[in-house]
């Protein structure tokens, strides 16, 4: 599943799941070692586990970040499965 955040500098998350682990997520555009960083973190993790976690942190001065738009993209994908 693609999503399109909002936002912030990443221009697309890709996201697999398996079941309600995240199986692997990947970041387009955005600050490269940030992504990976989050990426690699929530593999293996339980998607409600990663969205309860990530949900509503800020970047700066924006409403969002990386990691919310993340748990944004979780949940359509979860509701997609």
């Amino acid at each position: 599943m693609v999503y399109t955040p909002r936002g912030v500098c990443s221009r697309s998350i890709h996201v697999e799941l398996d079941g309600d682990t995240i199986k692997n997520v990947e970041f387009v555009g955005g600050c490269n070692g940030n992504t990976q960083g989050i990426a690699s973190l929530v593999r293996g993790m339980n998607v409600e586990d990663a969205i309860s976690r990530m949900e509503g942190i800020t970047c700066g001065n924006k409403s969002t970040s990386c990691p919310d738009q993340l748990a944004k993209a979780l949940r359509q994908a979860k509701l997609g499965a």
